[in-house]
């Protein structure tokens, strides 16, 4: 399929839909190679990526061990209906049990992380005969029918039907508290205190589920405060709800654990995953299932199937990704830019550019919450929408060798799991050469 960058844009515009997008004022940049933190444009440059794409090549790109993994798989049987028993869907699911909770049992299979967040609100409902689902206003839990209407963030609006049963409600976010709360002590109880309230008026007995990812990924990367998420597990034990923890974008290296809700010593009933579970190589998610739930289904017909579930050349590029993050400290290496690199320079940029209003984050998986003005908090860009400087930014951004990552009003730092350290520092540099050429923007 060799082609000119200027055959595959023409392709692009003419056949290809995309998604999120008015399609007529697309402009895709084309990207032709990659390798490790890098990626190569149409134009011959190269960038490094600290989006890691959709926040999913954990392992970097054309990771060799990976790659030859799906190459040995495709010579040896390419795919296979899912009510058959195949040797890289055991091992890959697995491997998955071993890094789980010990209450967790089974994996089932999805193509991706949307389908695993639709598949575990169907178990949840059918294990409680309940129907309500409660989740966040500021999330993101996939673009089906399902999923797009428990997400909180805009892009549900255009997709809202008021699909029976979903409910939303205000997570912890110290930085733009609703509660106005002034420590993390105080945003935590008062968040606990309103998740009570909605379950109560809402009828605990009619709630299925509390749908949470660990960290919220898209919408702003904004760490739970101490105790949050123990409080949510108390509250769902107390009322028998399932706590199904969001894991799609935080999970498998991206905070320096192998899950995020590691970080807080809670363990979750249903825990969905997709991204890193193979960086994206070959399309993967699942739901990992605790053993209470898996017992509702053992003589129970579970109503839900996918072709591809369990897909030979993904699970096998699963298995390869998962053994290279043990054998290689890929996870550790997460850890470790972050708490040595990222943060403390990203901090160091709040500094000296006012435009950073704060910095959150852990591992390689950070978010600059940027202002006009600190005093009022006055976003970038407003809630759902873009602005010029933002356009600006990114335009400088990559003009400076990087490829971004942005939302809304934030820029999210989220490289590659097997960044260096100098890759890290060459793409703090950059970040701050952006930064400067946008500083006009800010009037605070």
């Amino acid at each position: 399929m060799s082609t000119t960058s200027e055959d595959t844009y023409s392709l692009d515009r003419k056949y290809v839909f995309h998604s999120w997008s008015a399609q007529a004022a697309l402009k895709p940049m084309v990207i032709t190679s990659a390798e490790g933190s890098y990626v190569v444009d149409g134009d011959g440059n190269r960038l490094l990526d600290l989006s890691s794409q959709l926040v999913n090549t954990n392992i970097g790109h054309q990771h060799p061990k990976v790659v030859a993994a799906i190459k040995e798989q495709a010579d040896l049987l390419c795919t296979v209906a899912p009510q058959h028993a195949n040797a890289a869907r055991g091992r890959a699911a697995e491997l998955i049990i071993e890094r789980a909770p010990a209450n967790m049992e089974r994996v089932f299979f999805t193509n991706g992380g949307a389908e695993a967040v639709e598949y575990a609100i169907r178990m949840a409902k059918l294990h409680t005969g309940r129907n309500k689902v409660l989740s966040t206003y500021r999330s993101y839990h996939g673009g089906t029918n399902a999923t797009v209407n428990v997400t909180g963030d805009p892009r549900r609006w255009a997709n809202d039907l008021g699909t029976t049963g979903n409910v939303h409600f205000f997570g912890p976010f110290l930085y733009r508290s609703v509660f106005h709360a002034q420590t993390e002590e105080e945003e935590c109880e008062r968040a606990l205190q309103h998740l009570e309230q909605v379950i109560a008026l809402e009828g605990p007995a009619g709630i299925a589920a509390i749908v949470l990812e660990t960290i919220p990924g898209t919408a702003g990367i904004m760490p739970p405060p101490p105790g949050y998420l123990a409080g949510v597990r108390e509250l769902c034990d107390r009322y028998g709800i399932i706590y199904i923890a969001d894991e799609v974008m935080a999970g498998f290296g991206r905070t320096g654990a192998w899950f995020a809700f590691d970080h807080y010593g809670v363990t979750p009933d249903l825990i969905t995953f997709a991204k890193g579970v193979n960086s994206g190589y070959v399309p993967l998610g699942g739901v990992i299932i605790s053993a209470s739930i898996a017992a509702t289904f053992a003589e129970r017909v579970f109503p839900g199937g996918l072709t591809y579930s369990g897909h030979p050349l993904a699970c096998a590029a699963a298995v390869a990704t998962l053994t290279a993050m043990a054998e290689e400290g890929i996870v550790e290496n997460a850890a470790l830019i972050g708490e040595t690199v990222l943060g403390p320079g990203l901090r160091e940029l709040a500094e000296r550019h006012p435009m950073i209003g704060e910095v959150r984050g852990l591992g390689v998986f950070w978010a600059l919450d940027l202002v006009t003005d600190r005093a009022t908090k006055e976003p970038l860009a407003p809630y759902g929408g873009t602005s010029p400087a933002m356009t600006e930014l990114v335009g400088a951004l990559k003009a400076n060798g990087v490829l971004p990552f942005t939302n809304y009003h934030r820029l999210h730092i989220v490289p590659p799991c097997i960044i260096t350290a100098d890759e890290a520092r060459e793409g703090l540099a950059a970040v701050d050469k952006a930064l400067t050429a946008v500083s006009h923007h800010y009037v605070g």
